[in-house]
């Protein structure tokens, strides 16, 4: 795997588990920041406010260094961590789990909460489907017409360069995304063609 390289889920998923009269419903969707994701938190909460509780945990960007859990009124580390360790054992990012409790009557004691916040996510996780993805760097790059034919021709045979908006004159634009682990090599080719411009996003 290269440095690039993270995980994410291919859509939205979702499961049900039942635990000694306990209903476990857990939803798996992919989000794009922090602020997405308690938006999503938020909806579910206001979906099943009839629940006992809601708990959740999310990771967002390609590092992961993004994280947040809660319990919601489960004992503290019975709910959130569960969930979080399932999108870390996965590798998955850019992903918010919740797992909404029906209580049934009869207490599952600690290790039986632990078992079951785990089992949700892990099976909506699984009903999502999970993708391979690559950190991209942004960059534009001007160029005279005079250079058009050059620099086209070398974005159009790379697969790892995405073309994001272009724009030609007599001064020419484009708006490009690379795989971050070619980019010290895409830039210096790119650099070599007379006129060219870069500027890093």
């Amino acid at each position: 795997m290269s440095d690039d390289t993270y995980y994410a889920l291919k859509g939205e998923g979702e499961a049900q588990i039942r635990e000694k009269m306990s209903r476990f419903i857990g939803f798996a969707l992919p989000v794009a920041s922090a602020d997405e994701a308690r938006a999503r938190i938020k909806e579910y909460q206001n979906r099943y406010h009839d629940a006992r509780h809601v708990c959740w945990a999310y990771v967002i960007g390609p590092d992961r260094s993004e994280w947040q859990l809660n319990d919601n009124g489960e004992p503290s580390g019975t709910a959130g961590k569960p969930i979080l360790g399932q999108l870390n054992s996965t590798g998955v990012t850019d992903a918010v789990v919740i797992v909404v409790r029906y209580f049934g009557g009869i207490k599952l004691g600690t290790p039986g909460l632990i078992a079951a916040y785990r089992q949700t996510a892990r099976e909506a996780i699984e009903a999502a489907g999970i993708k391979e993805m690559h950190a991209m760097k942004e960059f534009t790059v001007e160029f005279p017409y005079v250079s058009a034919d050059r620099i086209m021709k070398f974005v159009k045979g790379d697969d790892d360069i995405e073309v994001r908006s272009q724009e030609f004159d007599n001064v020419c634009r484009l708006a490009l995304s690379v795989r971050l682990d070619r980019w010290e090599e895409v830039r210096g080719r790119i650099g070599s063609i007379e006129g060219a411009q870069i500027a890093e996003n």
